[in-house]
């Protein structure tokens, strides 16, 4: 599995494993709590420009399907869960979290610890950050 980062304005770097679409994207991180509706919040038009950590710690178990969408396309920047399940299992799945993410351009990150993220940013504020895969690190100005 390639590894991506979370790195916020403040210096911050998160490590995990990519998922979605390869690349980098930049916006203002902030956490959503629900326990499913993961497809909904990925559609929300209010999420436009942001990088939106789930903090329920698995998502993507119940897939994709064509329903249930806010509107017909991603809005997020960018998409962060601690684990993200490979093989959904619902009747109306028509598609995995992690293809539709790519289908979308959505780059994602898995595997890091959301609750100390979640904390850093109630604590602290929303901030900036940037999602990258490796082989797209950015630069000092990216996110300043």
């Amino acid at each position: 599995m390639k590894k991506a980062y979370l790195l916020l304005a403040d210096g911050t770097l998160f490590e995990g494993t990519a998922v979605g679409y390869e690349g980098q994207s930049i916006g203002e991180v902030v956490f959503n709590t629900g326990m499913a509706g993961y497809q909904e919040v990925l559609t929300d038009p209010s999420y436009f420009g942001q990088v939106v950590t789930m903090t329920y710690p698995l998502v993507g178990n119940y897939g994709i399907n064509f329903d249930d969408y806010e509107s017909r396309k991603s809005w997020v920047s960018g998409f962060i869960m601690r684990e993200m399940c490979e093989y959904p299992s619902n009747w109306r799945c028509k598609v995995t979290l992690d293809e539709y993410l790519k289908a979308q351009k959505v780059v994602g990150l898995a595997g890091i610890d959301t609750r100390r993220l979640t904390r850093k940013l109630r604590g602290e504020g929303v901030m900036n950050g940037v999602i990258y895969t490796e082989g797209f690190e950015p630069d000092e100005q990216t996110i300043a």
